[in-house]
């Protein structure tokens, strides 16, 4: 792999979980698929994974050992499943080269299951690194909930596009549906800046009331 070559730069894999479901939101809505994310410490939402030594142990080895510590399962996660891989943008200019392995691993809807009671149960980074998983609902509702406010969330890095990247390479949902997905997000992401603006205000105006 090229990107192992990249001098002075570190790596980071990740893992899409997922795999097809027949189950149906309130009876009516077909789910049919459940792909996992995370909330992560920071507020942001990301993939499982995290950094990786490529001198000491091979990319997808160093994966397994991080879904270990996030997930409480030893996943094994061989060279098929990767998908791409890229440079991340550096956070600053003093901030080291990250390359970011993304990895697509498809199973069991009973093991996904188990994934889930394991994360929150075994794993050694629930409550800490990581804050709790998420399903990432691939369906949109009349009221464009469900995938259009979820892609309108704040993602870690370029996971957001290594979810939609996804979404359209393993056929999870169609193009056209997942162009009107992001096109309200986009709607919903600026309804959201105006709440927070309010929110600014009203915090702002509290402030001033306790230095009075």
């Amino acid at each position: 792999m090229e990107a192992l070559a990249c001098s002075g730069c570190r790596h980071a894999c990740h893992v899409m979980l997922y795999c097809d479901t027949k189950a149906r939101l309130f009876g009516k809505i077909p789910i049919r698929h459940i792909i996992l994310m995370q909330m992560r410490f920071d507020g942001l939402l990301g993939f499982p994974g995290g950094l990786v030594n490529p001198s000491k142990e091979t990319l997808e080895a160093g994966l397994s050992r991080e879904l270990l510590e996030e997930l409480g399962v030893a996943l094994p996660i061989s060279v098929e499943d990767h998908v791409t891989s890229c440079h991340a943008p550096a956070s600053s200019p003093s901030s080291f080269r990250l390359i970011t392995h993304f990895y697509a691993k498809k199973m069991e809807e009973e093991q996904i299951q188990e994934v889930e009671r394991a994360a929150v149960s075994t794993a050694t980074d629930h409550g800490q690194e990581v804050l709790g998983m998420a399903r990432v609902p691939v369906y949109t509702m009349k009221g464009r909930g469900g995938l259009p406010s979820f892609l309108s969330h704040s993602f870690i890095g370029n996971a957001r596009f290594q979810l939609v990247d996804a979404l359209l390479r393993f056929n999870l949902v169609a193009p056209e549906e997942l162009y009107k997905a992001l096109t309200h997000s986009v709607k919903i992401s600026t309804h959201t800046s105006e709440d927070l603006q309010a929110a600014l205000t009203l915090t702002e105006e509290k402030r001033k009331q306790t230095h009075t």
